[in-house]
């Protein structure tokens, strides 16, 4: 089964007129989202650090937006700080079932070519985000066993080369040799997850920013490998345990993938989404809170207990902290809910803090889907003795449970509030509806997305 042939034709040969209304919609919102939270990220922790990196490598010259920042940078490192901006803070917009944050990857990689002086269309654009999420997406919904490696990444690379190819009109052979160069650069572990490490975005940079150097290699007219996602060391062999080739191929041939993708409404590991809400509902309903817990668990699928089950320690890192919902579990229950703004070294320290999140834990259900979010509950007991339970049967930010527009928008003001810009919140909005009139996207980012220090 020719797969890398099935995602090249896909990627070059899909257009806007093919694309249905639910999709076209769907890919707007969630651009918006991804842009504002990638904003947000300017002032993530580690941003500094990884502007100091890339300040040397291109000395901080070129014609590329970058998130948040005054300044511009060249095509490829722009999208290396884009990217890690966009899931630094844990905020992108995730497609479950796949476990892959698709946007992070293909938006970083398609606002990069947005500063190479050719015009690039609205419709043109979201057509390329679309086709580069059904790759990447396809790619995840591949799998039939856990993840092995960082798939945001590892599929997010050739979601990337595919969204590039589409945009930049490439011809069939190109994109399958850039394809085969994505192979060759693909990578990504999940140790920087387990450890909760800043190596997690920076993996989702390097993707994003080896996708462009992929496609620069192959419009060069260097041959890249022509199995690059079936072939006996191709991507899925190497990367997957298990996979099943029919359900990529389906996935290309059924509606879009980007209908599927969920937002995140707290900047947090997706896994910890379903507890958060049921601790907020018990809250609600039950009047627990801090002051009367004595032992919260949540009880969910493997998956679950894998990505936020880990132990609170008196020394996490930001990382770490977004990643373990026994600590996100104590800052619900402390102030409500989870925002940007609960990462601080002076929240992270805070003792009672830690001793309230020693009361709660994750365990594993015997749910044998490996990408299962749901079914799930959350039990508390409390000091009066009562025993309260709420299940959890869907993620809020969920297709089946989405955000409202009035949430979606207040999300992405808090965004750009967190990093003093505001002020653009209303314009942005509104470029976003009139995205399918305009003409030059990359002149109009540029015009509305105007940094204070401008």
């Amino acid at each position: 089964m020719n797969a890398t042939g099935a995602i090249a034709s896909h990627a070059v040969g899909l257009n806007w007129a093919a694309i249905d209304r639910p999709a076209r919609l769907a890919a707007a919102t969630f651009l918006h989202d991804s842009l504002c939270v990638g904003i947000a990220g300017a002032k993530a922790p580690h941003a500094e650090d990884i502007w100091t990196a890339v300040s040397r490598w291109s000395g901080q010259s070129g014609h590329c937006l970058v998130l948040g920042r005054a300044e511009r940078l060249t095509p490829a490192d722009a999208a290396f700080v884009n990217a890690f901006q966009i899931h630094a803070q844990e905020f992108d917009c995730v497609h479950e079932p796949a476990v892959v944050h698709p946007l992070a990857t293909i938006l970083a990689a398609l606002l990069s070519d947005l500063g190479s002086g050719m015009p690039r269309t609205g419709p043109a654009l979201l057509t390329a985000l679309v086709a580069g999420v059904d790759v990447a997406v396809g790619l995840g919904l591949a799998a039939t066993t856990p993840l092995r490696f960082f798939r945001p990444a590892t599929a997010g690379i050739f979601g990337s080369v595919a969204a590039l190819a589409n945009l930049r009109g490439c011809d069939l052979d190109t994109t399958k040799n850039a394809l085969g160069y994505a192979l060759a650069f693909a990578s990504g572990t999940m140790q920087a997850h387990v450890e909760g490490k800043p190596a997690l975005p920076v993996q989702i940079a390097q993707a994003a920013r080896s996708a462009v150097q992929a496609i620069e290699l192959a419009e060069a007219g260097l041959h890249g490998p022509m199995a690059a996602i079936e072939g006996p060391f191709g991507y899925l062999p190497l990367f997957e345990t298990g996979f099943d080739l029919t359900r990529l191929i389906d996935s290309l041939g059924e509606g879009h993938r980007i209908t599927e993708v969920s937002w995140k409404p707290f900047p947090t590991g997706r896994a910890a989404h379903g507890a958060i809400v049921a601790t907020q509902e018990l809250m609600r309903s039950q009047g627990l809170c801090a002051a009367n817990l004595e032992a919260l668990v949540y009880e969910a699928p493997p998956l679950i207990h894998r990505l936020v089950g880990r132990p609170v320690t008196e020394t996490m890192s930001p990382a770490y902290a977004r990643l373990c919902f026994p600590w996100l579990g104590a800052v619900v229950l402390t102030r409500g809910a989870v925002g940007l703004e609960d990462f601080s070294d002076e929240r992270l320290t805070d003792s009672a803090l830690y001793r309230l999140a020693q009361r709660i834990r994750v365990v594993a259900n015997d749910d044998p889907d490996p990408a299962a979010f749901v079914p799930a509950f959350a039990e508390a007991r409390i000091a009066d003795g009562r025993v309260c339970k709420v299940g959890v049967s869907a993620q809020f930010g969920s297709p089946n449970w989405p955000l409202s527009a009035a949430e979606h928008l207040e999300k992405a003001r808090a965004c750009l509030a967190f990093v003093g810009m505001e002020a653009c919140h209303i314009r942005l909005s509104e470029l976003i509806v009139d995205l399918p009139q305009t003409a030059d996207v990359g002149a109009a980012l540029n015009a509305v997305l105007r940094h204070p220090k401008h």
